[in-house]
């Protein structure tokens, strides 16, 4: 898991008969980790809106472009990402330890499938720490002061928060935008924050059918679409780098972007650094 001997909790109690978002996702992406309510909720999802697919893989691809940008052009040494799923590589600490060996990255998720993979998926390489630990994202200041978190990560030091394709699993009376507030104040000057989250924006008709699909389906988390107005809201306090809150595949893509692809990924994505 880590050559500092950090290793994943004993997980809780699997419940493999409600389908819960980081499985089902593992199922779109085409993994292993699933089990049939998974499957038969992302099967109902894809029913409605077949692009569901192609939006996550270009989610994913976000992530690696993300997480590369940061260990090589803003120093970013340290990461910090919540509610990574089923590791699925290239994961964050495999991306960001090919460019800085050192690289210390901590994943959470309250999914305990995580811990029962996490040994045999998450490998560190060089003189990185890769370690993972169970919280929810409602409940920050549990994922800060987790003792596993301090000992990995210093937070005198610019630290990457990822959180990638988890805010729209949070409802308005959760109220993520404090939720992201909390990690943005934790965290020193020249620390970074990538936000990717559904929207109903693009392709609406297709994307709230999904939505509507998503919760019938009966996850353990809901699905809350947002507009780009309101992801935009999630960057208040931060100075939101080129080229802004756009579709996963216009953010510094490696390549020209498929535009006939774009009205098919009803996803925003941005990155903003805390001045």
């Amino acid at each position: 898991m880590s050559n500092h001997g950090t290793t994943p909790e004993a997980p809780a109690e699997l419940n493999t008969n409600v389908p819960h978002p980081a499985r089902v996702y593992d199922y779109w992406l085409g993994g292993k980790d699933h089990f049939p309510a998974d499957r038969r909720a992302g099967d109902a999802v894809l029913a409605a809106n077949p692009a569901v697919r192609p939006t996550i893989k270009a989610n994913r691809a976000f992530l690696r472009r993300v997480v590369q940008f940061l260990a090589e052009e803003a120093g970013i040494t340290q990461f910090l990402d919540i509610g990574t799923g089923i590791p699925t590589s290239p994961n964050v600490h495999e991306v960001a330890q090919a460019v800085a060996p050192a690289s210390r990255v901590v994943y959470v998720d309250n999914d305990p499938i995580v811990f029962a993979h996490a040994q045999a998926l998450l490998r560190s390489h060089g003189a990185g720490t890769t370690t993972v630990i169970q919280a929810d994202l409602r409940e920050p200041d549990k994922i800060l002061q987790h003792p596993r978190v301090q000992q990995v990560l210093d937070f005198s030091q610019p630290i990457g928060i990822l959180l990638v394709a988890v805010l729209h699993h949070l409802t308005d009376e959760e109220d993520p935008a404090g939720v992201v507030a909390r990690f943005r104040d934790s965290v020193v000057a020249g620390s970074h924050v990538a936000i990717s989250h559904g929207t109903a924006d693009i392709n609406p008709e297709a994307a709230a059918k999904a939505g509507q699909r998503f919760a019938e389906a009966g996850p353990a988390a809901p699905y809350v679409a947002r507009s780009r107005a309101e992801i935009e809201r999630f960057f208040d306090g931060l100075t939101l780098l080129d080229p802004g809150v756009v579709q996963p595949p216009r953010w510094r893509p490696d390549g020209p972007v498929a535009v006939g692809d774009l009205d098919r990924i009803s996803f925003y994505a941005g990155v903003g650094r805390k001045p």
